[in-house]
C-alpha cells in the first residue's frame, strides 16, 4: 500500500472515530498502532516510543499542572466573586456596565489562571442570573461571558501556550508575550462592540436602578475595586513578570502562581483541608488528560512522519497553486473549521507539526505564525457544534436562558475573533513588538 493512500486512510479514521464518539487520545493511539504496523512495520514503534519518553520528560510540560492547579485555587477563593461585586457597583451606572464588567473580569482571571472552564462557569452562575434579571438582551449577555471567558487560552499565562511553545521548539516565554496584546485587543473589540451596541440600542444593557446605585457611594465602590484588584494583580505581577523579567522560567513561574494562589485563598479564608484535596484531584484528572492525549498525538504523528506524510501534504498543498498567503489562508480555515469538531489540544498536536515547516518554508516568522494559530484556536472554544465554552455556560444557566440563545449569541464574537486575526496579519508588530522588546531579535 503506498504511502499517500496511508496518508489519507489515516485521516479519514481520525474523522471517523471523532464523529463516532471515541476519545481523541485513543482514536490517535489505535490509529498509531494500526498504520504503523500497515506502514513501516514493528520498527516504528521503537522510535515511537522513545518520542512519547521525551515528551514524559520534557520540563517545560511541568508548567501544565501548575497552572492548572492555580486556576482551580483562584476559582475556589473567591475572588471572581467579589471583583464582580465591585465592578457591577462601579460599571452598573452605564449601558451595558455588567457586560462590561464581565469582560474586565474576563480578561483578570485570563492572566491569572489560563483555563477557560473556570472562567466561562464562575461568569455564567454570578453575572448571567444579573444581567436577566435586569433585562439584558440573553443573546448578547451569553455570547460575552463565553467569548470574555475563552480569553484565557490566548493570554497568558496559557496551556496552550505552553503545548505550542514544547512542540514549536518556541521559548514559552516569547509566546507568552507575542500573545499579550492580540489578546486585550479581542478584549478591547469586545468591549467596544458592547458599548456601541447598547448605545444604539439601551433595551440591551440597561443600567442598574437608581436605588442600587445610591446604596454605595463612588469612594466605598473605589476602594472595593482596590481591595479586590490588588490581590489578582500580585498574582499576574509574580507569575508574568518573574517570566519576562527572566527571572524564572515558565515551569518555575507556573509554581510561584500556585504558591501564590494558595496563599489568596488562605487569606479570603476559604481554604480547606477537603477543598484542597478536590483542587488537587481535579488537577490531576485534567493533567491525566492531557497528557493521554498528547501520548495518542506523538504516536499518530510519529507514523505519520515515518510514511512522509508531511512531505505528500507539503507537496500536495504546493500544488494547489495558491501562492503563499492563499497557502496561509487554508491552513487558517483549516485550523477554524477543525475547531467545530476537535478540542484545541488535538488540533495542535496534529497541525502544527504538518503546518509550521510548511509555514518555515513559505517564509513565514515561526512565533508570529504560531501566535496566529493560538488566535483562531480561539474560535474552537465557541463554535458548534463541540464549543466547549457553550457546554460549560449551558450548564450554569439559569432558567429562561436556551441554548439557542447561546448559539446565537457567540456569533458576533466569532467574527470580532476573525477580525482581530486580519488585524494581527495586517498589523504583525501586535504580535512581534513585545517578544522583540523583551528577548530581542
Amino acid at each position: 500500500m503506498s504511502n499517500e493512500i496511508l496518508v489519507v486512510l489515516m485521516f479519514m479514521g481520525l474523522l471517523t472515530g471523532l464523529f463516532m464518539g471515541h476519545q481523541l487520545a485513543f482514536v490517535l493511539g489505535g490509529l498509531a498502532v494500526i498504520f504503523g504496523y500497515l506502514g513501516p512495520g514493528l520498527s516504528v514503534f521503537g522510535i515511537i516510543l522513545n518520542r512519547i519518553y521525551s515528551q514524559m520528560d520534557n520540563y517545560v510540560l511541568l508548567a501544565v499542572p501548575m497552572f492548572i492547579l492555580m486556576a482551580r485555587l483562584l476559582s475556589d477563593s473567591g475572588v471572581a466573586e467579589n471583583m464582580f461585586q465591585a465592578l457591577r457597583l462601579a460599571l452598573g451606572r452605564v449601558r451595558g456596565g455588567l457586560l462590561l464588567a464581565v469582560i474586565v473580569i474576563s480578561v483578570i482571571l485570563a492572566a491569572s489562571t489560563g483555563i477557560i472552564g473556570a472562567s466561562v462557569t464562575v461568569m455564567g452562575m454570578l453575572a448571567l442570573p444579573a444581567m436577566v434579571r435586569y433585562g439584558y438582551q440573553k443573546e448578547l449577555a451569553t455570547g460575552a461571558i463565553a467569548a470574555g471567558g475563552t480569553l484565557g487560552i490566548l493570554i497568558p499565562p496559557s496551556i496552550m501556550l505552553v503545548i505550542l511553545g514544547s512542540y514549536s521548539q518556541i521559548s514559552v516565554g516569547q509566546l507568552f508575550a507575542a500573545a499579550v496584546f492580540p489578546g486585550l485587543l479581542l478584549a478591547g473589540l469586545y468591549a467596544v462592540y458592547v458599548a456601541v451596541l447598547t448605545f444604539f440600542k439601551p433595551e440591551y444593557g440597561p443600567p442598574v436602578s437608581e436605588e442600587e446605585r445610591s446604596e454605595t457611594s463612588v469612594g466605598e465602590v473605589v476602594i472595593m475595586l482596590l481591595k479586590m484588584a490588588i490581590p489578582p494583580i500580585l498574582l499576574i505581577v509574580g507569575v508574568l513578570g518573574s517570566i519576562f523579567a527572566g527571572w524564572a522560567t515558565p515551569t518555575e513561574a507556573a509554581a510561584i502562581g500556585a504558591f501564590i494562589t494558595l496563599v489568596l485563598v488562605i487569606v479570603y479564608r476559604k481554604f480547606s483541608w477537603r477543598m484542597l484535596q478536590e483542587a488537587v484531584s481535579a488537577t490531576a484528572r485534567t493533567t491525566s488528560m492531557v497528557l493521554f492525549v498528547i501520548v495518542g498525538a506523538v504516536g499518530f504523528t510519529g507514523v505519520f512522519i515515518a510514511i512522509d506524510g508531511q512531505e505528500i501534504v507539503t507537496s500536495f498543498l504546493a500544488g494547489t497553486g495558491l501562492g503563499r498567503w492563499g497557502l496561509f489562508v487554508l491552513m487558517m480555515a483549516i485550523v477554524f473549521v477543525l475547531g467545530m469538531f476537535i478540542d484545541w489540544l488535538g488540533i495542535v498536536l496534529i497541525c502544527l507539526p504538518i503546518f509550521l515547516p510548511i509555514a518555515k518554508e513559505l517564509g513565514f516568522e515561526p512565533l508570529w505564525f504560531v501566535t496566529m494559530i493560538a488566535v483562531v484556536l480561539q474560535t474552537s472554544f465557541l463554535t458548534p457544534p463541540f464549543g466547549y465554552a457553550l457546554f460549560y455556560l449551558e450548564g450554569v444557566a439559569p432558567p429562561g436562558v436556551t441554548i439557542g440563545h447561546i448559539y446565537r449569541g457567540i456569533v458576533p464574537f466569532v467574527i470580532l475573533i476573525l477580525v482581530g486575526a486580519l488585524l494581527c496579519i495586517l498589523f504583525p508588530p501586535i504580535i512581534t513588538w513585545l517578544p522583540t522588546t523583551l528577548f530581542g531579535k
